[in-house]
């Protein structure tokens, strides 16, 4: 009753260590790469004059993504962080006297990476493609519902491939002068707009742009001479997209995984490529098991040392790199050929297994004791 009493206690002290650690790494290393990433969109508040509220929402979106793709990684660290360092101040050593099998040892640090390992799937299978598919969605109102918000004085404005705006100037009540538009959404009447003046009005479609006292220059196309029309007024669609094309199309990154795995027969032509990421979606969050078994094997397999060592952690190091590494080189494969897949579930499993069986060592190879015992 004491022993399983001790037992207990030791599984919940080393369980809590690895989980508060695997908090504090992940949350540190996601705002990490949320402040780097984040940096690209710092011109939109510094020179487009959108709200700090604007740039926290759409860089929020971002995160989840962030933490699928690290958690297994911090895993892995976190792991071989507090068991390197039970092993040093000579706890694990304790342990291990009192009667605990490296299997028991490593039982809290699998249970922390099982925990994991279902948030990995509730963020790839969902809250991933929603987070990104919102992204997207605001990231495309940002560059056509509000293009208007965009427009600054005396620079060339791209609010798409195919149109520029420049204005001169822009008063307190909202007037333009020195407009000058590059509108070539319709590759059969490229023209070039000029205008005194104008203002900015909402349409049907997003912000328009009311020209005053200007004119449109175009070429003819069959007679090669400029054409010049003079106008009082016009107005011009600055919506990035024309009225028959207003919906945006979807990503394979933010769809759901049954489309990914049975795609629209349109997307025949990268079919291959949607289905390796549906079969990524439901493999990457197992690598966590295999990371920290990796881990695992590092701190508790082979000949046990009561200070540690630093040999094997290096070539874990190496181990887990060679995994990384050979893990996008099975995506990039299986995306050009999907009976390739196989190997992604290898390489999410296998390590966990070959490690698991390396851990179990000592107690499968069969002693002088243990051949006394089991002697007739």
């Amino acid at each position: 009753m004491r022993s399983g009493r001790l037992v207990k206690r030791l599984d919940i002290y080393i369980f809590r260590q690895v989980l508060v650690a695997l908090v504090a790494a992940t949350g540190g290393l996601t705002a990490l790469i949320w402040l780097t990433q984040s940096l690209r969109f710092v011109e939109l508040v510094v020179n487009r004059g959108l709200s700090f509220a604007v740039f926290v929402h759409l860089t929020g979106l971002l995160i989840p993504s962030f933490v699928a793709v690290i958690l297994p990684i911090t895993t892995y660290i976190v792991i071989q962080f507090v068991y390197q360092r039970l092993s040093t101040d000579r706890e694990l050593t304790v342990m291990r006297a009192a009667g605990l099998s490296p299997w028991a040892l490593a039982r809290p640090a699998l249970m922390v990476a099982l925990l994991t390992t279902m948030l990995g799937y509730a963020l790839t299978l969902y809250l991933v493609p929603a987070s990104l598919a919102a992204f997207r969605d605001y990231q495309w109102q940002i560059r056509n519902r509000l293009a208007a918000f965009l427009l600054q004085e005396g620079v060339f404005t791209p609010l798409s491939d195919k149109l520029t705006v420049y204005i001169r100037s822009r008063a307190p009540d909202g007037t333009l002068s020195g407009i000058l538009v590059d509108d070539a959404r319709d590759p059969s009447a490229h023209a070039t707009i000029l205008a005194e003046r104008g203002r900015l009005v909402e349409g049907p479609n997003g912000p328009r742009v009311v020209l005053l006292d200007g004119s449109r220059q175009q070429i003819d196309h069959q007679t090669g001479r400029l054409n010049m029309l003079t106008f009082k007024q016009n107005e011009i669609d600055l919506a990035d997209a024309t009225k028959d094309t207003g919906a945006r199309l979807p990503d394979m990154s933010e769809v759901s995984l049954p489309e990914l795995l049975d795609p629209h027969p349109a997307l025949e032509r990268d079919k291959s490529k949607w289905v390796a990421e549906g079969y990524k979606r439901l493999t990457a969050p197992l690598t966590t098991v295999s990371y920290a078994m990796v881990a695992l094997w590092s701190a508790l397999g082979g000949a046990f040392r009561r200070h540690g060592g630093w040999v094997r952690p290096l070539v874990t190091v190496g181990i887990m790199v060679g995994l990384l590494a050979l893990g996008l080189a099975i995506g990039t494969l299986a995306a050009r050929d999907n009976r390739l897949i196989f190997l992604m579930w290898l390489h999410a499993i296998l390590p966990a297994i070959v490690c698991g069986v390396l851990l179990m060592g000592p107690s499968l190879v069969p002693t002088p004791r243990r051949l006394r015992e089991s002697a007739p």
